[in-house]
């Protein structure tokens, strides 16, 4: 079971969990996009399936966590070479109040992980109309 602590931070500086935990993690690469009524975010996250994602959003903070599985049973594989690590993903956020938290969606296709993040009608740009006189 892993357990995550908060790091509290002086006043300005960004707050990050840490794990506690033996097994490796890693910082998923991502792009963020903005489009007039959301905001992308693209993850990296190879060999995560959909039953071992968490995506939560809390107070503000939008954390993505990913478990993998390892491809072998560790007591019964004699590796020749062994490049290639298993471990999690866990990557988190601080959104601004933009957002509408009820509407994020999340899809998973080929290891990447896209999360949508709607901007609040009140934040999304809007075209005012001109009257003639």
């Amino acid at each position: 079971m892993s357990t995550n602590v908060t790091v509290k931070k002086p006043e300005g500086e960004v707050a990050r969990v840490e794990r506690t935990r033996d097994r490796q993690t890693y910082m998923p690469n991502v792009d963020i996009i903005e489009t007039p009524d959301a905001f992308v975010v693209l993850a990296d996250v190879p060999g995560v399936s959909a039953d071992g994602v968490d995506i939560r959003f809390e107070q503000g903070v939008l954390t993505l966590h990913g478990r993998v599985e390892p491809r072998q049973d560790e007591q019964h594989t004699c590796y020749l070479l062994r490049e290639y690590g298993v471990g999690d993903y866990l990557r988190s956020f601080q959104i601004g109040e933009g957002i509408d938290s009820e509407k994020i969606e999340a899809t998973l296709k080929d290891g990447v992980m896209e999360l949508r993040l709607p901007k609040s009608e009140a934040f999304r740009p809007r075209k005012i109309a001109v009257k003639a006189s």
